[in-house]
């Protein structure tokens, strides 16, 4: 199963570069890298299970009420492609399961 997301600054219209982001299982990390220039990760590797995805958003926002986003997902078919985006703001995030 492979795993992406992508981060949308809602402030600017744009994507948001630079965000540290990682992604854990079962207590361990699994992953961790920053979103590129568009904005993305992709390509990491899961399991089955439930795993979580952390954004760093506190080092990405200058002020923000949420200095980390953490959204937790359950993955029960490992053979599927999952994505994960973030629409982030400095008073409020939104996400979805995407395609």
């Amino acid at each position: 199963m492979s795993f992406s997301t992508h981060v949308l600054d809602a402030v600017t219209g744009r994507p948001a570069a630079g965000v540290g982001v990682r992604l854990e299982h079962g207590g361990r990390v699994l992953a961790r890298g920053s979103t590129d220039d568009d904005g993305r990760i992709g390509g990491w590797e899961t399991g089955e299970g439930v795993h979580r995805v952390v954004f760093d958003t506190g080092a990405y926002l200058a002020d923000t009420f949420y200095p980390e986003v953490v959204i937790a997902f359950t993955v029960s078919d490992p053979e599927a492609h999952h994505h994960v985006p973030l629409l982030l703001s400095p008073y409020a995030y939104s996400t979805y399961r995407g395609s």
